[in-house]
Formats: structure tokens, C-alpha cells, sequence
């Protein structure tokens, strides 16, 4: 493949021109390989390295909430010891991954997308890229692009104002930004939060000699977890590693959808076993309705996984604290709390979660006209109205992420297959209801999700335009389903306006 070329020279163009090089974009490399061997293509990554999140995050324990059976690619076996990993594990996985395969040649480092425009004259996307090493503007066209981004913001995490912070004596980090040479032995340190950072980071910072206190605004449902999965190992024994991780990815599918449907059906009677679970894990000194017992129903945001019940065994160890209170504001010495107690504290870490941001923070214009994100619908949870040969990938928020990722990957390449075979140039979803009841993209109570609704697509209140959340209808709607549907519209070239009728499409 030839080197990418400034704005001023000759610029390259590929079929499909993937935007991130960590989970999705892998993933998506591969399947485009596997199911269509001669499309070409090239991965833009930002930063230095490829693995995404997990490059990103360095904070002490860091590692999936999901089973690797399921977080891991339905198309390579997870072969590790822990069945929940940690970051390192997962990143040497998705490394080898695009090693294996040749991926890693199509990746082009240090390449910040900032601006795709489609041009329905020229039925293809003119992308461009900042150099950051160099600020140079980089130019690429392409057929089809994927953005493979995720949903929130690399250069900067969440950090809510707190009053005082520049008395503060001590030292602030954000997980998303974890200084390597960091030394918290012996150290008092504060975490604040109570999602599955928090959940993680409180136990690994005991395990370095840190006295650690958790500080939470509001509780979250923790689930203790085993960090293997013994049966998972039988299954690789007897039948081999593909055989085995498929039918590992198959029961822990089932379990998780069984999980989710139950606590949906019955949210009251969910909260009652959840609870009993946890304080048979809580030491008598922690009440389990103070700092356990959330306001909200279980699954109305993501269950906090706690690998080998870790967070407990540093509570019951007497290593780590809990308080469930407002912060005031922070003093020299640490933070004085609404109750009016004061936590000292050498470092706080503020693992107050993510800012949302979709596409990489991309630009996308379509024949000279930006495109207003938060007014497009979510065809499929993969494509947006109005935008032509466009798709991306969010994955799920009740269960593992790269169990979306599959599917979608497998929908574009059918869809591409499809075109390809009728000589068509161009796909746009497109609407004709403009009294269709619309919705939040992630129907998700998060804070993080909470805070940016407005900048997200919605979605609609029945298929092809609502964002399914679960697995098995998906893989009828993408795997099974046909390519073609009423809400498209495809197109040969040169205009996108000299459109088939769609009757002749499908046909």
C-alpha cells in the first residue's frame, strides 16, 4: 500500500478507510480480510499505539468487566488463564490479533481524523487527518468509512468542579490520565467514585501498600465474580480452543441475556438478591444499605463486576474504607464532607468517569452541508439517516462490547458484498416518518451517558431505527436479516439523486 501523501500531493484512496486501532477497528480490519479479501483498506489511529482503551488506561488493576469469552472475537479463542483479564492480557490479545493477520501493516500512526466530507458527485469520502507529530494535514478518499472510535473522549476523562481544589496540598489524578511514576505506598488516598474504576482501582491500590478510603456521592450495584472459569477450561481441553471458546462465548451469552431479562422483569426482586448476595460479603462494620443499596433499579446502569469479590476482601481486611457522602470542598489537608467529616488525603484520584464523543470528534459534512449529529437517527445501531456510505460501532451497555462489534462488522461486509455485486456506489439510510417517535440513542442512566444526550443520534421506537440491546435480536437483524430495507436507499454513480428505485435494488 502506498504512503499516505499530504494535502498538496496525490492523495490515496481505499475502499474502506477504518477510523481507530483498538477493539472495533481490529476487528473490523479482520472481518473485512476474512469476507472480502480484495476490498483495500487502511486504519487512521491518533495516538502512537495501537489496543485503544487498552493502551490508554494505566491505573493500578486495570482490566475488563466482561468475560473474555465474550469480550474477547467470536473469530479468536481467548486462550488466558482469568476469564476476567486485565489490561495488559487484553491489549497483548488485541495486539496479536492484528499481528496475526497482517493488520498491524495497515495502521497509520500519529493520525488524527478531524474532517470526512462525502461528495455525492464523486460517490466517495475525502478525509483529513492532522500529522501529530508534525500538525501536517494528511488527505485519503475512500468508497466507505467506519468509524471505530468508541464513544468517549481519549484526551480527557471527567473531572466535575470541586470547590477548593487549588488548596488542595496533595495530588489529583484522573484514572484516564495515571501518572506512571506514581508511588501511593504508605500513601492516604481518596477515590472518588463508585462505578467500575472505582471498583477496581480501590482493591489494586491496597495491594501497593496504600491506605485507601472510597468515597462515593451514591452507591452502584457490585457483583463479586470468580476470575476464572473452570468449566471454560474443561470445555478448551475437550474440544480444542475454537471449539471450546465458541462454546463458552454460547453459555455466557445465554447467562448474560438470562441476567439482564431477569432483573428487567423483576426489578424489585433483583434488588433484594443482589443485596442479600453483597452483605454476606461485607464485613459487620459496613452497612450494606448505606454504601450498597442504589436508588436505582438493577441494570439501569451497568452492574459493577468485582473480580474474585476483591473489593470486599480489602473491606473486610479493614485495607480499604467506604463513605457515602457529598464533598464540600477540599481542604490542604483532603476534603471536607457535607456531613461535616473531613478525610485526609495525600492523592485523590477522581474516577468520575468519561466525556462522551462521537466519531473521534470528527467533522462530518455531506456534499458541503455539516451534518447535525444529534438530529440524525441510528439506522441498525450501525449507520446514521442522511449519511451515505458511513457506519460505525458502539457496542452493548448489558453486556460484553465486542459482541456488537461482531455483528456489525459481519452487516457491513454483507452490505458491501451486495453493492459490490450490482454495481452500486453509494448507501444512505434515510426516513420518511417525520412523525416517528424518537428516543435517546443509549436508553442508559449513567452520568456520563446522562450528561451527553444532546450530542448523541436518537433513535426510533421500532426497527430498522432503534439500537437493539440485545444479542439474539441482532444477530436476526444482521447476521440473518437481509441487507436491503425500505429506510435505504442505494445508489449508482456519479449522484447519490440518480438513485435506483429500491425495488430494483433488492430485487
Amino acid at each position: 500500500m502506498s504512503t499516505i501523501t499530504t494535502a498538496s500531493q496525490k492523495t490515496d484512496h481505499v475502499d474502506v478507510l477504518i477510523v481507530g486501532a483498538g477493539l472495533s477497528g481490529i476487528g473490523a480490519a479482520w472481518h473485512l480480510q476474512d469476507k472480502r479479501p480484495g476490498t483495500s483498506y487502511a486504519i487512521l489511529e491518533a495516538r502512537a499505539a495501537s489496543g485503544g482503551t487498552w493502551d490508554l488506561f494505566r491505573y493500578p488493576g486495570i482490566r475488563s468487566d466482561s468475560d473474555l469469552s465474550t469480550f474477547a472475537y467470536g473469530f479468536k479463542p481467548w486462550t488466558g488463564e482469568k476469564a476476567i483479564a486485565d489490561g495488559p492480557e487484553i491489549l497483548r490479545y488485541l495486539r496479536e490479533t492484528a499481528a496475526d493477520a497482517g493488520i498491524d501493516q495497515h495502521i497509520r500512526y500519529g493520525h488524527k481524523v478531524v474532517r470526512a466530507s462525502w461528495s455525492s458527485a464523486d460517490a466517495q469520502w475525502t478525509v483529513e487527518a492532522e500529522r501529530t507529530d508534525t500538525g501536517d494535514i494528511v488527505v485519503l478518499t475512500a468508497g466507505f468509512l467506519f468509524s471505530a472510535s468508541g464513544y468517549y473522549r481519549y484526551d480527557q476523562g471527567f473531572a466535575p468542579r470541586f470547590e477548593g481544589v487549588a488548596d488542595f496540598g496533595g495530588q489529583v489524578v484522573h484514572p484516564q490520565h495515571w501518572p506512571e511514576d506514581l508511588d501511593v505506598a504508605g500513601k492516604k488516598v481518596v477515590v472518588i467514585g463508585s462505578g467500575a474504576t472505582a471498583i477496581t482501582l480501590v482493591p489494586a491500590l491496597t495491594d501497593l501498600d496504600a491506605q485507601v478510603t472510597m468515597l462515593q456521592r451514591s452507591p452502584s450495584y457490585v457483583l463479586p465474580l470468580p476470575a476464572t472459569d473452570p468449566l471454560a477450561d474443561r470445555l478448551r481441553r475437550w474440544f480444542g480452543d475454537d471449539r471450546g471458546h465458541e462454546l463458552t462465548r454460547r453459555k455466557n451469552i445465554w447467562r448474560q441475556r438470562r441476567l439482564y431479562a431477569f432483573c428487567q422483569k423483576h426489578p424489585k426482586l433483583s434488588r433484594r438478591l443482589i443485596r442479600r448476595l453483597t452483605a454476606k460479603f461485607l464485613p459487620d462494620h459496613v452497612d450494606v444499605d448505606t454504601h450498597f443499596n442504589p436508588k436505582y433499579d438493577p441494570w439501569d446502569q451497568r452492574l459493577c463486576a468485582d473480580a474474585n469479590g476483591s473489593m470486599f476482601r480489602a473491606l473486610r481486611a479493614g485495607t480499604a474504607q467506604i463513605a457515602t457522602d457529598g464533598i464540600q470542598t477540599f481542604t490542604p489537608k483532603g476534603l471536607k464532607l457535607t456531613s461535616g467529616r473531613e478525610l485526609e488525603a495525600d492523592i485523590v484520584v477522581t474516577a468520575t468517569g468519561l466525556n462522551l464523543q462521537l466519531f473521534g470528534g470528527a467533522e462530518l459534512v455531506v456534499d458541503g452541508v455539516p451534518v447535525p449529529v444529534a438530529d440524525s437517527l441510528a439506522y441498525k445501531g450501525m449507520m446514521l439517516s442522511g449519511v451515505p456510505n458511513f457506519a460505525f460501532a458502539i457496542g452493548y451497555t448489558n453486556s460484553s462490547w465486542t459482541l456488537k462489534v461482531d455483528l456489525v462488522c459481519e452487516h457491513l461486509c454483507r452490505l458491501l458484498e451486495h453493492m459490490q455485486a450490482r454495481g452500486l456506489r453509494s448507501v444512505v439510510p434515510t426516513n420518511d416518518d417525520a412523525t416517528m417517535e424518537t428516543r435517546p440513542l443509549l436508553d442508559f442512566s449513567a452520568g456520563y451517558v446522562m450528561r451527553s444526550l444532546d450530542q448523541l443520534p436518537k433513535q426510533g421506537a421500532t426497527a430498522p431505527w432503534h439500537l437493539a440491546m440485545d444479542y439474539r435480536e441482532d444477530v436476526q437483524h444482521l447476521v440473518h436479516g437481509p441487507v436491503t430495507d425500505p429506510a435505504l436507499r442505494f445508489g449508482y454513480a456519479p449522484a447519490l439523486s440518480s438513485t435506483v428505485a429500491r425495488d430494483e435494488v433488492a430485487a
